[in-house]
């Protein structure tokens, strides 16, 4: 196996049945990488989705009244000037734990895939390297903006 970089249609990717022998094989092989690496980046926005809403503190709403006159007898209390806090509901500890499970098997997929990706780059073909660069720039320019509307 060289450990060198080179722009061939002929590789091994992975395993001995991913045999690459000519150039539509190679194209549909970059698609496979490509699209991989397209996912990876969606699981990486989806475990910051499902971190959200128990980490998001809860923000306080302020009435939509105008302030008192200073010297009015029928002014509002003080009370009801303060800001009110908007009760999240807590998560039971039965929902908690299936969170985390769902989270920690994110993860394991998470990390599986990115070493799977890590080595088709490490067979050293320069196009499944660039596909590989392709999905990972076409995930992020997909998903990430999606995280400014979490």
């Amino acid at each position: 196996m060289s450990m060198t970089f080179e722009a061939g249609s002929r590789v091994t990717l992975l395993f001995d049945f991913w045999d690459v022998h000519g150039p539509a094989g190679m194209v549909l092989s970059v698609f496979v990488v490509l699209l991989l690496t397209v996912f990876y980046e969606l699981l990486k926005v989806w475990k910051v989705r499902l971190g959200k809403p128990l980490e998001q503190p809860t923000q306080p709403t302020f009435p939509l009244t105008l302030p008192p006159p200073l010297h009015s007898s029928d002014s509002l209390s003080e009370s009801s000037l303060a800001p009110t806090e908007q009760a999240a509901p807590t998560p039971s500890p039965m929902n908690r734990w299936r969170l985390h499970g769902i989270q920690t098997a994110m993860h394991i997929l998470q990390v599986t895939l990115g070493y799977i990706l890590m080595l088709c780059v490490m067979s050293y073909n320069t196009w499944i390297f660039l596909g590989v660069i392709l999905g990972s720039v076409l995930g992020y320019f997909i998903w990430f903006p999606l995280l400014g509307q979490i």
